[in-house]
C-alpha cells in the first residue's frame, strides 16, 4: 500500500524540562492518521519503577514500538539499578545492532529527576543542552518555546505546560490534552 493510500500515523509532542531540582515531562494526547484525528487522549508519558527506581519516559512514534523499547529499558534498569545513563546506552546499543529492534520507529525522552536523555534508533543517547528535550512532530516548537521561558521565574512544570500550549497552537498533529509527570532529582 502506498503512502497516499495509507498516509501513516502522525502526532505527538513530548517535552522534558529540568529546572529547580526537578524534571517535568509533558506530552500531548493526539494520534492522527493522515489528516484525521484518531484519538485525542493517548497517554504518551509514563512512569516506570523497575526495582523501586522511578523513571519518567515520554515517547513519540509508533506506540507498539515505544512500548517494546520501554520494556527493554525496564529490563536494563533492573540489571543496572540507579544507573540511568548506563541503561540508556545499553538500550541504544541493542536498538542499533539488533535486527528486530532496528525496525522500531520511536524516540524516547527518559529521566530519573537528575539526568535527562533523548534516545533514538540511530544509537544516540543525547543529554540535551539548556536542560530541555523535545521530540515528535511539534518538538521543535515546544523546544523553542521552552528555551524562551527558561530564564523566567516559571517552574519546570509551568515552562513545560506553556511550551506544549504553544506547540499545540502551531502543529496540527499536537493537541492540548496533556499528560504531565514530575520527578525530583
Amino acid at each position: 500500500m502506498s503512502e497516499q493510500e495509507f498516509p501513516g500515523w502522525h502526532g505527538t509532542t513530548i517535552v522534558g524540562v529540568r529546572k529547580g531540582g526537578e524534571v517535568v515531562v509533558a506530552g500531548d494526547g493526539q494520534v492522527s492518521l493522515g489528516n484525521t484525528v484518531i484519538k485525542g487522549s493517548a497517554r504518551k508519558v509514563r512512569r516506570i519503577s523497575p526495582g523501586g527506581y522511578d523513571v519518567v519516559c515520554g515517547f513519540a512514534g509508533s506506540t507498539a514500538d515505544a512500548f517494546a523499547l520501554l520494556e527493554r529499558l525496564e529490563t536494563k534498569l533492573e540489571a543496572t539499578p540507579g544507573q540511568l545513563q548506563r541503561a540508556c546506552v545499553e538500550l541504544a546499543k541493542d536498538w542499533r545492532t539488533d535486527k528486530y529492534l532496528q525496525k522500531l520507529e520511536a524516540m524516547l525522552i527518559v529521566t530519573d529527576g537528575r539526568d535527562l536523555y533523548v534516545i533514538t534508533g540511530a544509537g544516540d543517547v543525547l543529554e540535551p543542552e539548556d536542560d530541555i528535550a523535545a521530540i515528535g512532530s511539534g518538538g521543535n516548537y515546544a523546544l523553542a518555546a521552552a528555551r524562551a521561558m527558561m530564564d523566567s521565574d516559571r517552574d519546570a512544570e509551568a515552562v513545560a505546560r506553556r511550551a506544549m500550549e504553544i506547540a499545540s497552537g502551531i502543529c496540527v498533529f499536537t493537541n492540548g490534552n496533556l499528560t504531565v509527570e514530575r520527578i525530583k532529582g
